[in-house]
């Protein structure tokens, strides 16, 4: 059976000496993994197509006996270059795609964590790396799995309880201009430190 979506890369790994086993972040059939055979072939007409970050509407074949499927034809659509120009971006992006895969199941549909994936790669570029990128991907990861924290039962500040409600609720683009304390960042720190251990069991390696 021949299924289409439009997905972000999450991962690739070799399979053979020829082949890749690429995993996907779709917006129609959530997360899914693909054989992409001979894409390790120079003369492959993947060649140059298939790297983290990179996003293409696919074509694939749906296995009937695991859930590797089989990647025909793709047509990549963007790489999010300006990523690969700074280590921070990339540490974030690659924080951010382990996060998911931690925290998601795999054929379901998730179209909010695709958007909200795609949005963080848009954004990421557009200032230097720092924290307030991180806890906000976290917030709204949580929000969107139904895992939002609830703050009247925290002992945070007030001033950290509007901070999270900002970071959680406003757009990439409104981000980069909110003005935050030590103490505040301090504190929002340590509290999702504490939040994401306790629902999630453990953090990716690699939080900044």
């Amino acid at each position: 059976m021949i299924e289409s979506a439009t997905g972000i890369i999450l991962r690739t790994r070799p399979l053979t000496e020829t082949s890749l086993i690429v995993n996907w972040l779709t917006a129609e059939h959530g997360r899914i993994s693909t054989v992409a055979k001979g894409a390790r072939r120079p003369k492959s007409t993947f060649a140059g197509k298939l790297d983290l970050f990179y996003e293409a509407e696919f074509t694939y074949t749906r296995s009937k006996r695991s859930e590797l499927h089989a990647l025909r034809e793709m047509s990549l659509k963007e790489t999010h270059a300006p990523l690969r120009q700074e280590m921070g971006w990339l540490q974030q992006a690659s924080y951010a795609t382990a996060l998911i895969e931690q925290t998601t199941e795999r054929e379901t549909p998730l179209p909010g964590v695709h958007t909200l994936l795609r949005g963080l790669l848009d954004y990421l570029p557009k200032q230097p790396p720092q924290p307030r990128t991180v806890y906000a991907f976290e917030l709204k990861l949580l929000d969107e799995l139904g895992l939002r924290p609830d703050l009247e039962e925290s002992k945070l500040s007030e001033a950290t309880h509007t901070l999270m409600d900002v970071l959680t609720e406003r757009d990439w683009s409104e981000l980069a201009a909110l003005k935050a304390t030590a103490a505040q960042a301090r504190e929002l720190r340590q509290f999702l430190h504490g939040f994401l251990i306790f629902h999630m069991g453990k953090i990716p390696k690699g939080r900044p």
